[in-house]
């Protein structure tokens, strides 16, 4: 199915760059010939064929998507750790550090809902859509960070800073990371 998909991509962008940089130009030049030429159809049906294809296979593989062979952590928290973004826990002192744990996820929004938030960026004001996927986001990698804490035995995960980076699109990366530790009585 990924090579499937790889093929649609390499049509579609192969027949992109035809259109636009040969076609274009051809257009320009022979305006007066409504004969469009054998290898711009081509093109043109690559392109829309391209596209088809990757959609379709995306499409397919979120239907019959099973479980990963290896399940990230739980996306439930670990209720006995204490998250603090201090280097210190008041009132407690550290018996010992156990390593940096960390959450990742990457979140993306639905094309409708991205075409809200272009809209609302024109128009102005909150883009509720990516506010609400960045809260998804953080959830799910805190979530993430706390489940490996616990794995760990920690008590504590001190110094949790969080770093987001936009992967493509609407997509964007967030991680929480911390140092889990381990507490004094």
């Amino acid at each position: 199915m990924k090579a499937l998909r790889h093929i649609g991509s390499l049509a579609f962008v192969l027949g992109l760059f035809t259109v636009v940089f040969a076609g274009t130009p051809w257009h320009v030049m022979v305006t007066d010939d409504p004969v469009v030429p054998w290898w711009l159809r081509i093109a043109v049906f690559c392109l829309l064929g391209g596209i088809l294809v990757v959609l379709l296979t995306v499409a397919l593989e979120q239907i019959t998507a099973k479980k990963p062979a290896k399940a990230p952590p739980s996306a439930e928290p670990d209720e006995a750790v204490l998250i603090l973004n201090s280097d210190t826990v008041p009132g407690r002192e550290t018996r010992e550090i156990l390593g940096l744990v960390q959450g990742h996820t990457v979140y993306a929004i639905w094309l409708g809902k991205d075409l809200s938030a272009l809209i609302r960026l024109v128009l102005g004001g909150e883009l509720t859509e990516y506010t609400e996927m960045m809260g998804k986001a953080r959830t799910t990698a805190t979530n993430r960070m706390v489940a490996a804490a616990g794995e760990m035995g920690a008590d504590a995960i001190i110094n949790v800073r969080y770093m987001t980076t936009s992967v493509v699109g609407s997509a964007a990366e967030l991680l929480a990371y911390g140092t889990a530790v381990k507490l004094n009585e």
